[in-house]
């Protein structure tokens, strides 16, 4: 929506009325900056909104589509905070101090002081985690809902591993990443592309089984020696596909072929491969 200023203008101005409780209308350039850009990211969220496709968004003036934004960020919140506390129960942190923060300190903070109407566009938190998909151009509930959302997809992965083998794997693989979701799935793929059996190291999905996580003899150097020969065989074009195709066959055999987790998974997938090529060059120098 292309509104002009003689339009936005007005809303700032009553948001400006009840910011100063209607004592005054005069604030200053900052906080008219900081009311301009609640407005626009309100309108913003209106174009988002499937409420705007009730109408052709340039036939809806732009106090209509402010509210219509209000209303739709209101609502995303509430999402937001309803998929948080389902996470909550079964929530893992596995002694990352960056998630830990992330989403058990800061995340109630950030929903204690959100201003939908004066601020929205402001995130309030440092979110320091890295997740696997770059949020880097959204701020207030949109980049706060999609962070959620992704340590969603990132708990439900990790739930499908024994506490006991996330906790190894994480412990051997600490200094590839950060973040948790990638740093165990570098471990699974490291261990499949060798030909190891999940079974072998005490991934189990049928029956009743009890998981068991077995000791470090079942992941050998002579393993790893067979599977760097493999990789400084292949173009680093032909590791990615084999690894997509590792993934792939992973969520469709533990998480039901869900197909946003293996989107998900995909943004980690080409950096483990290109590290790994890399790894494997220096390696054999």
């Amino acid at each position: 929506m292309n509104a002009t200023m003689e339009e936005l203008a007005p809303i700032v101005g009553k948001l400006a009325e009840k910011f100063t409780a209607h004592e005054s209308t005069s604030i200053t350039y900052e906080k008219a900056e900081q009311l301009m850009g609640a407005v626009l990211y309100c309108i913003h969220e209106a174009e988002q909104s499937g409420q705007a496709a009730l109408a052709p968004l340039e036939e809806v003036s732009a106090q209509k589509a402010y509210e219509i934004g209000v209303a739709a960020v209101e609502a995303k919140v509430r999402k937001a905070l309803d998929l948080y506390n389902e996470i909550l129960p079964e929530f893992q942190d596995y002694g990352n101090a960056l998630l830990h923060q992330s989403f058990l300190k800061e995340m109630p903070v950030f929903f204690k002081w959100y201003d939908i109407r004066f601020e929205p566009q402001n995130t309030i938190i440092a979110l320091d985690y890295p997740i696997l998909k770059d949020l880097s151009a959204y701020t207030g509930i949109d980049k706060i809902y999609d962070f959620i959302a992704c340590i969603h997809l990132e708990q439900m992965f990790l739930r499908g591993f024994p506490p006991l083998y996330v906790i190894r794997a994480l412990s051997i693989q600490a200094h590839k990443s950060d973040n948790l979701c990638e740093t165990v799935l570098w471990d699974v793929i490291e261990r499949i592309f060798t030909g190891k059996k999940l079974s072998e190291w005490g991934v189990e999905t049928e029956g009743n089984e009890e998981f068991q996580v077995e000791s470090d003899a079942d992941w050998d150097s002579e393993d790893f020696s067979k599977g760097q020969e493999r990789l400084n065989q292949m173009e680093i074009g032909d590791i990615k596909r084999l690894f997509r195709k590792i993934v792939r066959g992973l969520t469709a055999k533990y998480w039901e072929d869900r197909e946003e987790l293996l989107q998900y998974l995909d943004g980690a997938v080409d950096g483990i491969a290109v590290r790994l090529k890399h790894a494997t060059k220096i390696s054999n120098r």
